[in-house]
C-alpha cells in the first residue's frame, strides 16, 4: 500500500494553477466507500495545510489505479508496492515517506490460508496433489496477493500457481478470505495486516481460517511524489505527511490515522525502500526465462544476462546512483 502524488488533477506537466484541487486516488482495503470514509479526516487536514481543495476517488482494482496514474488523473494515490515501483520508474515520481504502525512492526507478511478443518495440514500435502485444489489469489500487481507467494513459495518449488491448481479465482483479500471460510475455495493468499482487519469485521469467519504458510517480511507502504511538481508544494506535502500525528494536535491526528488500517504515521524514506519489490520482479523474470522455449542456448544466456543487467541498473537507480 503506497501513497503517490502526481501533477495537478486531470493534466500532465507542472502545477500551473495553485488553486486547482489535488485528487487523492485510493485502492480500497475494504470497500471503496469504506476507504473514502477512513481517509477523509486526514485529507481534510491536508486541504487546510495546503490551503487547497483535496478530493478523493476510490477505485476497485489495481489496474484501475495504475491507469489513473499513467493518465495523470490523480494527484495523490494509495497504492500497492508493485504499483509504486512502476510510478517511480515510469511516472517520474520519488519516495518521500514510509508507513509506520503502532505495534512498531517493520512490515507485514503474505500468507496462504486454508480452512481450520482443511485436509491440507502442511505444504507437502498441498504440493503433492496438482490439479486437485481450488485457489483464490489477488491481482497480478498485488504484492501479498500474488507476487510474494508466487516468488517465495511457488517459484521456489518450480510451480506456476495459475496452472498448478484445478481452478483459480482472482479477487480482493477480504473476498478471498470469505471464500475459504465459506468452503468455496481450498486455498487463498492474503496478508497479516488485512487478516487483522478481517478478524475485526468477520470474527465468525476468521475463526474458520488457518494460516498454512507465511512469507518473509514485506516492507510497509511508502509515499511517493512527482518530481515535476513545484518544489515548494512537494516540500509542503512531504512535511505534512511525515509530520502528521506528531505535532501539537497529535492526539486527534493519531485518531485519524488509526482509521486508515490502524497506522501510526509516515517516516521519511527514499526510493531505496522499493528495492525488495524490484527483486520480486527479477525473480519472476528469471523464472519466465527458465521455463521459456529458446531457439538456442546462446539466446537463452543472452536473455539471462539482460535480466541481470536490467535489475542491476534498476537497483542502482533506486539507490540514487
Amino acid at each position: 500500500m503506497f501513497l503517490v502524488v502526481s501533477p495537478h488533477a486531470g493534466a500532465g506537466g507542472t502545477d500551473i494553477d495553485p488553486n486547482a484541487p489535488l485528487t487523492f486516488g485510493i485502492l480500497p482495503i475494504g470497500g471503496p466507500a469504506e476507504s473514502l470514509e477512513a481517509w477523509r479526516p486526514m485529507l481534510d487536514d491536508l486541504h487546510k495545510a495546503l490551503d487547497r481543495p483535496v478530493r478523493a476517488v476510490s477505485v476497485t482494482t489495481y489496474e484501475g489505479i495504475a491507469q489513473a496514474i499513467s493518465e495523470q488523473r490523480v494527484d495523490i494515490a494509495f497504492l500497492s508496492g508493485r504499483l509504486a515501483l512502476d510510478a517511480v520508474v515510469g511516472q517520474n515520481m520519488q519516495v518521500i515517506g514510509q508507513l509506520t504502525r503502532g505495534d512498531g512492526s517493520r512490515g507485514y507478511y503474505a500468507v496462504l490460508l486454508v480452512a481450520a478443518d482443511s485436509r491440507i495440514t502442511n505444504l507437502d500435502q498441498l504440493f503433492a496433489r496438482p490439479g486437485q485444489w481450488r485457489f483464490a489469489r489477488g491481482e497480478a500487481l498485488s504484492v501479498s496477493g500474488y507476487l510474494v507467494p508466487e516468488t517465495q513459495l511457488f517459484a521456489a518449488r518450480g510451480v506456476d500457481s495459475d496452472t498448478f491448481f484445478a481452478k483459480v479465482h482472482v479477487d480482493n483479500h477480504q473476498n478471498n478470505a470469505l471464500a475459504v471460510a465459506n468452503g468455496e475455495v481450498d486455498v487463498a493468499t492474503n496478508n497479516s495486516a488485512d487478516l487483522e482487519r478481517f478478524q475485526q469485521h468477520f470474527p465468525e469467519q476468521f475463526a474458520r481460517l488457518r494460516v498454512l504458510w507465511k512469507s518473509a517480511l514485506i516492507p510497509h507502504a511508502v509515499i511517493v511524489i512527482r518530481n515535476d511538481l513545484p518544489l515548494a508544494l512537494r516540500e509542503k506535502v512531504a512535511a505534512f505527511i511525515t509530520g502528521y500525528g506528531k505535532g501539537k494536535d497529535g492526539a486527534r491526528e493519531e485518531a485519524n490515522l488509526k482509521l486508515i488500517h490502524d497506522i501510526s504515521g509516515f517516516a521519511p524514506a527514499t526510493n531505496a525502500c522499493l528495492i525488495p519489490f524490484s527483486d520480486i520482479e527479477y525473480t519472476l523474470e528469471k523464472r519466465r526465462a527458465t521455463t521459456a522455449q529458446w531457439v538456442s542456448e546462446s539466446a537463452r544466456e543472452a536473455r539471462f544476462k539482460k535480466i541481470e543487467a536490467d535489475h542491476d541498473a534498476l537497483v542502482g537507480r533506486l539507490r540514487g546512483k
